[in-house]
């Protein structure tokens, strides 16, 4: 699979503390072996073609697919991380 980012996701990530960058990172990379790997729990979002998957407990990005491309729409604390705020 491969990657592309939206201005909006990388505009949060560079705000995002670097530890939680570093989790991000982590999981992006389960990301493109497996979308359903257990640590995502990744899941379609409701009304929408999106997905949304975990960083940690409070920490949430959401992507899309498109063929062979996933791409990292928005990333941040949950609401933020799913686009709600």
């Amino acid at each position: 699979m491969r990657i592309a980012k939206t201005k909006e996701f990388v505009k949060r990530y560079t705000k995002l503390p670097k530890f939680i960058q570093k989790k991000v990172d982590k999981q992006i990379r389960y990301l493109t072996t497996d979308v359903f790997h257990p640590s995502l729990k990744a899941k379609k979002m409701v009304g929408v073609h999106f997905w949304e998957a975990r960083v940690d407990k409070s920490y949430r990005f959401t992507f899309e697919k498109t063929g062979d491309t996933l791409t990292l729409r928005t990333v941040g604390p949950h609401d933020e991380g799913l686009g709600k705020k």
